[in-house]
């Protein structure tokens, strides 16, 4: 048969073509579009194509098929890229009624369920390098719904090793890899994460997505995304593992944020944070931190402070992660978790408070971020405090009040209130408060009504003069020890304050007299009375 060469075709800028006009346009519906009433009278003619699938190589396979007679070869290896060409050129039943291209591919991919698995990868592989075509010609939808459909059987399989090498779980076994390692690699859940993790990150994000609509494991899919995401960025470029690192993150979202692991998520934020991710990757890996703050350790917390800043560790972001956990409601319904986080923070501040550069603002705002109700004791707040306070010498005394002041003083212990009413490097007014909270916490005690029967003693004598003891002892103590002040030293504000302590410490000594004179005048009249004398004891009687 005669052949000429009188279309000059252009493909993608990469190789030009010189083929039979009248031939291809037998085949392909496009050229007709395209040519028109002309393929009649113009002789040369040319034609220039930008986005060919397959570029070069796509246009080869597919004037061989022209050339043949519409015959050739499909295999795994070639069908995305033919089934993408013969759609591109609208190679259909209209214009070739039994040996159109497109009809051919869609007959060989009726089997796709026999091909091995090594096959069906290639095939995907393949369709990531023309991925617009893929998608529109639809073969890349039947090679992924076949993918997720086996490692779904393979998951769901309760003895792997028991089906034949030709059920529907294995079919896809015929593979290069020898049996026995394919009986190892079946018997652990993540034996698809390697073969899975050589495809793009645009292919993978459609896999995940697709996975997660059909209800798989998320637990198994978070350590796929975990396993991806190291294995693709050793050998990447910045600006790819940039863009791998924020599907990961978005892809680890869609999940049960309790079946990621809390370890790996600190993994990614700190690669994260190196490679300057954008804004919205940032926010949902802090949530999902966040969200599992019970579980997280002080080491993963300390993260260094960003380029640029000059304290130690970057406050802010734990800052944010203390926001998340609040915001969620569950951490309100389980006082554990709240509690756990508490423990967490009150060793975040211990660590971070000898840091010089930490500003007060910051650290006060460390220490009232959890609700008072997050902590039965205060005394290892107080212990950082001491030690804050220890470091930042030079702050003035107007900044110390600030800080103090977000501390709970009821909830410290004896020990530790004693301490702080020596302790130097708190602001005076302060130890005072200490010394009226440990006044309290006596006056709170309950007064012990199993007296002995000591002779001379009238009832409850014993116990109340005990306890009106240790009662005058701190009175006493707490007004001599507000009188010791040196109130020029203090400002006005101070002077005005231990006034008002002082003169509430007089009136109370006053209510005490006075109900101590009512005791007495009680006691004697209940002694005076003959029904009295039978309530006491023999002895004094």
């Amino acid at each position: 048969m005669h052949m000429c060469c009188d279309l000059e075709v252009d493909v993608n800028g990469q190789e030009i073509f010189m083929v039979d006009k009248k031939l291809l346009l037998s085949f392909s519906g496009k050229l007709n579009k395209l040519f028109g009433k002309s393929m009649a009278t113009s002789k040369n003619l040319k034609v220039i194509f930008h986005d060919f699938p397959g570029g070069a190589q796509g246009f080869e396979l597919m004037a061989r098929f022209c050339y043949n007679n519409g015959q050739t070869e499909i295999t795994p290896s070639n069908i995305s890229l033919l089934h993408c060409v013969a759609h591109f050129m609208e190679m259909t039943k209209q214009i070739s009624v039994t040996d159109n291209l497109i009809e051919q591919t869609e007959e060989f991919l009726e089997g796709i369920t026999y091909w091995a698995w090594s096959e069906l990868l290639v095939a995907l592989k393949q369709c990531q390098e023309f991925m617009p075509a893929a998608i529109s010609s639809g073969i890349l939808q039947k090679c992924l719904d076949s993918l997720i459909t086996r490692v779904a059987v393979s998951a769901t399989e309760a003895s792997p090793f028991t089906s034949s090498p030709d059920s529907s779980a294995f079919r896809f076994s015929c593979d290069t890899r020898s049996t026995e390692s394919l009986k190892n690699s079946y018997s652990r859940v993540n034996w698809w994460f390697e073969d899975l993790a050589s495809l793009s990150h645009c292919l993978i994000e459609k896999v995940l997505r697709a996975m997660i609509a059909q209800k798989f494991d998320h637990v198994i899919l978070s350590r796929f995304l975990f396993y991806y995401q190291k294995s693709r960025i050793s050998n990447a470029r910045s600006s790819e593992k940039r863009k791998i690192t924020e599907i990961v993150v978005q892809l680890l979202f869609l999940l049960d944020h309790s079946s990621v692991s809390c370890k790996s998520l600190f993994e990614i934020l700190r690669v994260a944070l190196r490679l300057n991710v954008n804004k919205c990757c940032r926010n949902r890996l802090e949530n999902m931190i966040g969200s599992q703050l019970h579980q997280v350790t002080l080491d993963s917390l300390l993260i260094p402070s960003p380029p640029g800043t000059n304290y130690l560790y970057d406050v802010n972001l734990v800052l944010r992660f203390l926001k998340s956990f609040l915001s969620k409601g569950d951490c309100w319904a389980s006082l554990t978790r709240l509690r756990k986080v508490a423990s967490l923070m009150d060793l975040y501040i211990a660590e971070v408070a000898p840091d010089s550069c930490l500003k007060p603002s910051k650290f006060i705002a460390l220490v009232t971020a959890l609700p008072d109700s997050s902590r039965d004791s205060n005394d290892g707040i107080y212990q950082a405090m001491d030690m804050y306070l220890e470091v930042h010498s030079k702050l003035s005394e107007e900044e110390k009040m600030k800080i103090c002041c977000a501390l709970n003083y009821e909830k410290l212990s004896s020990d530790a209130l004693k301490h702080l009413t020596r302790n130097s490097k708190f602001p005076s007014r302060m130890a005072v408060q200490a010394l009226v909270s440990q006044h309290s916490m006596l006056k709170s005690l309950p007064r012990d009504n199993n007296y002995p029967k000591y002779f001379g003693d009238s009832p409850c004598s014993y116990s109340e003069k005990i306890i009106r003891g240790k009662e005058a002892e701190e009175d006493e103590q707490l007004v001599l020890y507000a009188r010791n002040f040196d109130v020029s030293m203090e400002n006005e504000n101070l002077g005005t304050h231990l006034k008002g302590m002082q003169w509430r410490v007089s009136e109370l000594e006053k209510v005490c007299r006075k109900m101590q004179t009512q005791m007495e005048k009680m006691m004697k009249s209940r002694l005076s009375s003959p029904s009295s004398a039978r309530s006491l004891p023999r002895m004094c009687s």
